[in-house]
């Protein structure tokens, strides 16, 4: 335990069950704090009491006392744990967290109408691991265990059973051999998640999703569906998941249609411009209104859109290579910044809406090239490209477009490409399902809605700087230059 941390309590099950009792002559939480005023019970203060967060000894024993709990001092061992020391190494959240707060709260309100599975969803490195830890950070105090894996690091198999039975020995229960059957650990994981807290923290999901019969995001293991589907119908638990994923999991949304309370699903976009200050600030970088530094940064941001990856990375090496000297980084840099507002300019002048552009975006700098392009973009494109090589093939000449555009333009490229090179023509729903294999994997967004009710499409500006690249290597191997 952390030195002079004042020692915290939660309820357990029993006493879970106690307070409950005791609020079912009120309506709501918010009528028993307004009932019992006069005892100074503040609404939060309980709500986190009675949410089982860790509270002190002295306010347990207010609630306790108000609730008119019985025996409360004899059974105290029963009614209340001791909060277990909060998990502070978590491998990408940390003290350089910013923003996000609207967000957060409203999630957490999900959480508090029983929402149990919040999946979050959106481009690589658009901060969705970093947003479940920073929820889950805030949440810990409430569970008895805290599961996680991440499929993009973890070199362990992943099939359901071997991931699951891992979870049942951290739970504290091992299996005889003769029961290490997928149906077997399901039905004792998901009794455990009956019965216990538990928070599970599920990273990048999309390496277990497959085709469909309708596109994409099955699983290649059905057991992983069965389980999902198991977790969303239990009657009632007070565990929690959470999950990331680059691409929709359809066969997740499928089921929890089913279940619309037990689910939530978020699609991150990047930080506003408020919160870029604020990341660029906690960086030691010079954000001072008056600054010249400040509006070269905000330059940088608006051209990434806020994606806090990409913040990070070059926020970093301002710091470590120019010593935190933004305008000794624009003079370095700076030039593919301004061809890209240059050419968006144009775009937004309608001066020049198509072009094979030149974009750097993506490997801007050493640093950008191996920790975001590389490591991630890159990955993303090659695994579109494999696993659907015609949606592939769309985001590759629908990069031409410099900004949105009407979605029959997105798919005139698709038709025009497709007969040149297989002299085939799609039917209008297949041109559809390979634009919404795009649409599920987030490296297309809908602009706006035009004045005919058509949907206007874009990409973001470093999802197009990737596939501007991937065009010309495209092009060059069906010999389209």
């Amino acid at each position: 335990m952390a030195r002079n941390r004042q020692k915290l309590f939660r309820l357990t099950k029993f006493g879970d069950g106690l307070v409950n009792e005791a609020l079912k002559e009120y309506d709501s939480i918010l009528k028993f704090c307004e009932a019992n005023k006069e005892q100074k019970i503040h609404r939060q203060t309980f709500t986190n009491f009675h949410n089982g967060e860790g509270v002190e000894r002295g306010t347990a024993v207010d609630c306790c006392i108000v609730l008119k709990i019985p025996n409360w001092r004899d059974d105290w061992e029963q009614i209340f744990e001791d909060v277990p020391d909060k998990i502070d190494d978590w491998n990408v959240y940390d003290h350089r967290w910013v923003g996000r707060k609207k967000l957060i709260s409203d999630l957490k309100k999900k959480i508090g109408d029983n929402c149990r599975l919040l999946l979050l969803l959106g481009i690589t490195g658009i901060g969705k691991t970093a947003l479940a830890q920073k929820v889950a950070d805030d949440l810990q105090t409430r569970f008895t265990k805290i599961l996680r894996v991440n499929f993009d690091v973890d070199d362990s198999p992943r099939d359901f059973a071997s991931i699951a039975d891992r979870w049942l020995e951290e739970l504290g229960e091992t299996l005889a051999i003769a029961d290490k059957q997928p149906m077997t650990i399901l039905k004792r994981l998901s009794n455990h998640l009956r019965q216990e807290r538990v928070l599970i923290l599920i990273d990048s999901l999309e390496t277990l999703l497959t085709k469909s019969a309708d596109g994409w995001g099955d699983f290649k293991d059905e057991y992983w569906v069965k389980f999902f589907e198991h977790f969303l119908m239990i009657e009632s638990s007070q565990s929690l998941m959470f999950v990331t994923s680059q691409d929709l999991p359809t066969k997740i949304e499928g089921l929890a249609s089913r279940y619309p309370n037990n689910y939530h699903k978020e699609i991150l976009s990047g930080l506003q411009e408020e919160e870029q200050i604020a990341l660029f600030e906690k960086m030691g970088l010079n954000v001072c209104l008056d600054s010249e530094d400040r509006n070269l940064l905000m330059r940088i941001g608006k051209i990434y859109r806020g994606h806090p990856l990409m913040l990070s990375v070059l926020g970093g090496e301002i710091v470590e290579s120019f010593a935190g000297n933004v305008r000794a980084f624009w003079g370095n840099a700076g030039e593919e910044i301004e061809l890209v507002e240059k050419d968006l300019a144009e775009a937004e002048a309608q001066i020049k809406v198509q072009s094979d552009d030149d974009w750097k975006l993506h490997k801007l700098t050493r640093g950008v090239f191996f920790k975001v392009y590389q490591s991630r973009l890159d990955k993303a494109f090659q695994r579109l490209k494999a696993q659907n090589p015609d949606a592939y093939l769309l985001i590759c000449v629908a990069a031409i477009y410099r900004s949105p555009v009407q979605e029959s333009g997105w798919l005139l490229q698709l038709e025009r490409f497709i007969q040149r090179l297989r002299n085939q023509i799609y039917s209008k729903e297949q041109q559809q399902q390979v634009l919404q294999d795009l649409f599920d994997r987030y490296l297309v967004e809908i602009a706006s809605i035009n004045d005919s009710d058509r949907r206007v499409l874009e990409m973001h500006n470093l999802i197009r700087s990737v596939a501007l690249e991937h065009r010309k290597d495209l092009f060059a191997e069906l010999n389209l230059l």
